[in-house]
């Protein structure tokens, strides 16, 4: 059991904010009366979440020249993010064939480099040299899942719980699964989603998402919308609320163009898009082999 009033402890709250998704009272959070041991992990956390919020390129200023390896990832990721994903996965290759690629800071950070460059397999590399780290196993179970490898996902999530059951890190990534494997457990990821989504202290634009998809799960397409519109009140503009939307309009049979010209409009690389793009093609390709054949 770790110590509450230990070196740990002092990181708690700043962590669940970024983890709920609250980047403004991360960067807000004053950090001052932190250890020396926990300065940098937290100043790590405030400059993720200023990427998050669109900062990425005062980030890259910011952290130049550094020669900490925990900085050094976080300006791939400020670069991945400002659009050099070249030069961002570079540095994170070259950070994880050094010792540095041991320290837990490098193997999220780079992590989540890898993976939103299209190299999935180097992410888990990298990933899985951890010691305990509930954020690189959350990223570990998002990959999976977004590999559809969730058998894989069920059992990192597994192996996980004898870590810290009770973290919300941990309820998290079990959620994910749950919205996966359905059934029961769609029930069961509403309850976490939504218990963050409607308390004030933990209610952030991703998390009202999270239990909008939930509700679209349950086939409660009303209070998804709800949640949908709390989304974009809290954030205009937030793609993936955006998307959620679109795939709403769909089930509810609503006229889903305006949501897809406003999502191509908010992030035309958004995910759902690309997705999208590639079965359309797919589709168009498979049915040339079904034309009718016109004889001369």
């Amino acid at each position: 059991m770790s110590d509450p009033f230990g070196a740990e402890a002092e990181l708690i709250n700043i962590e669940s904010h970024f983890y709920q998704g609250q980047y403004q009272e991360v960067i807000d959070f004053d950090t001052t009366s932190f250890s020396a041991d926990n300065a940098l992990p937290a100043r790590v956390l405030q400059l993720r979440a200023r990427i998050a919020l669109g900062q990425a390129e005062d980030v890259l200023a910011e952290v130049a020249g550094e020669k900490k390896p925990e900085l050094e990832a976080v300006g791939a990721l400020a670069q991945l993010k400002a659009g050099d994903a070249e030069s961002a996965v570079e540095t994170i290759e070259q950070l994880a064939a050094t010792d540095a690629g041991e320290i837990g800071i490098v193997q999220v950070v780079g992590g989540t480099v890898l993976a939103a460059a299209g190299k999935a397999d180097e992410a888990l590399a990298l990933l899985q040299r951890h010691q305990g780290n509930l954020e690189a196993v959350a990223l570990i179970v998002h990959i999976y899942l977004a590999q559809n490898r969730t058998e894989l996902a069920v059992k990192e999530v597994a192996s996980a719980r004898r870590l810290a059951q009770d973290s919300l890190l941990f309820n998290l990534a079990e959620s994910w699964v749950g919205l996966r494997l359905g059934g029961d457990k769609y029930q069961q990821a509403f309850y976490v989603f939504e218990e963050l989504a409607q308390a004030p202290a933990t209610s952030s634009v991703r998390s009202l998402v999270s239990q909008a998809v939930a509700e679209i799960h349950l086939g409660r397409t009303e209070e998804a919308q709800a949640a949908l519109d709390q989304a974009l009140k809290k954030e205009p503009g937030f793609a993936d609320a955006i998307a959620n939307q679109l795939v709403w309009s769909v089930i509810t049979g609503q006229d889903s163009a305006e949501y897809k010209a406003a999502l191509e409009q908010a992030d035309p690389n958004h995910p759902f898009l690309t997705d999208l793009a590639e079965k359309s093609d797919l589709f168009d390709k498979a049915a040339t082999k079904y034309k009718a054949k016109v004889s001369a």
